[in-house]
């Protein structure tokens, strides 16, 4: 697929190429190991810093928040550009696309102004606190409470799979603040010193990925929070739930559909190996479909997710991104696997050369870790369920 910019945004493509040549950290330091999705080290904080002083932090943004006030074509091209050359921002990404976004659309002055700019700039990381024990796929029915105690709240429950809990400085996390509200009601967010007494993290490891311990089980026992750290009005969360999360799938498309065009060119790369029936794979006319589908699906997440990523820069409502959400998730997932069935008992030792999500781990494993794509930003089974009420009109 070929689009077309006007002269205007080419120019800052070059700018932008050009100021990437020669400030970007070396490829080792990117594709070195990560503790948690909010560890931070000095490198990584020194990077997001200088992005954010040079205006290339958050284009689309105005200047004193990391930005130069970028088109939506032009941070298009802005996250193409870091996609194709696997350049990360941030390595907090939940800090950077969905908690700094919401706190300056939700926020008080006094809260943008204590949290925005030091979140943009690295010196504060996030975690988000949403998913419970029996409130997964369903946050509506999260039981976390906080009670008002005069001008404080005291909170007391459990969240589950939070994202870099244990390296957090901060969280937002959901509770519920009125139970005798409807389960959509009743929700309000706070903004959690991490360091608060009363907090317990617990980290656990991944399944296909042993030593990465970024999900946390955290635990709150009568944690005291400033009531002034509520985000948004009282008992009107879920709003601010579905601002989340739209932050997120709004800035999750493109990594599906860089990631399956990686998938597919290493699918295409296999072509020359022996199957287990003795035979050159890619001799074989199934295995040359099965590549063709995949990369045809590759090109069409890239229209839908211009389309969709044009409506969301606007204001209009985009329903491209749930349908993205789910179809590139998936997609990637489905990839990985025919690969791995056409490998058969090699898809257990050979690995897929590439970048950090490709390497130390074969066909097989990389299969085991693509379930997790299929999470965040709201799972499948919600994707289906949005999509069917929201764009098919569908009662529920």
């Amino acid at each position: 697929m070929r689009l077309r910019y006007d002269e205007a945004d080419e120019e800052f493509r070059s700018e932008l190429i050009d100021w990437l040549e020669h400030n970007s950290p070396s490829r080792e330091l990117l594709d070195s190991d990560k503790l948690s999705s909010a560890w931070l080290p000095d490198w990584v904080r020194a990077w997001q810093q200088t992005l954010f002083d040079s205006g290339w932090l958050v284009p689309g943004w105005s200047p004193e928040f990391g930005g130069r006030n970028a088109t939506a074509a032009q941070q298009m091209i802005y996250f193409e550009e870091l996609s194709h050359r696997r350049i990360p921002r941030t390595w907090n990404p939940q800090a950077l696309g969905i908690v700094a976004p919401s706190i300056r659309d939700y926020g008080t002055a006094e809260q943008v102004q204590r949290f925005v700019v030091p979140t943009l700039r690295a010196e504060i990381a996030w975690c988000i606190g949403m998913s419970e024990p029996g409130a997964g796929s369903d946050l509506a029915s999260l039981s976390t409470k906080a009670v008002l105690d005069g001008d404080e709240f005291v909170i007391n429950g459990q969240k589950v799979w939070t994202s870099g809990a244990h390296h957090a400085d901060w969280c937002i996390c959901y509770v519920r603040t009125d139970p005798t509200a409807p389960k959509h009601k009743g929700i309000s967010a706070l903004l959690v010193d991490m360091k608060s007494e009363g907090i317990q993290c617990r980290p656990f490891p991944e399944l296909s990925e042993p030593d990465f311990f970024d999900f946390n089980e955290v635990f709150f026992t009568n944690v005291r929070v400033p009531a002034k750290n509520m985000l948004g009005e009282l008992n009107q969360g879920w709003h601010l739930t579905q601002g989340s999360l739209a932050h997120e799938r709004a800035m999750l498309w493109i990594d599906y559909a860089y990631s399956l065009q990686r998938a597919v060119q290493g699918f295409v790369d296999l072509g020359s190996r022996i199957g287990p029936s003795g035979t050159r794979l890619g001799d074989d006319a199934k295995f040359r479909d099965t590549v063709a589908s995949f990369q045809i699906d590759s090109l069409a997440i890239s229209a839908m997710g211009y389309r969709g990523f044009s409506k969301f820069m606007v204001g209009r409502s985009s329903p491209e991104h749930s349908l993205l959400k789910l179809f590139g998730s998936e997609r990637v997932q489905q990839c990985i696997l025919a690969a791995t069935e056409f490998l058969g008992p090699d898809a257990i030792d050979l690995g897929i050369e590439g970048p950090r999500m490709w390497r130390d781990g074969s066909w097989l494993i990389q299969y085991l870790r693509s379930f997790g794509a299929t999470i965040p930003g709201g799972t499948s089974e919600i994707q289906r369920n949005i999509i069917a009420e929201r764009v098919l009109g569908l009662p529920r």
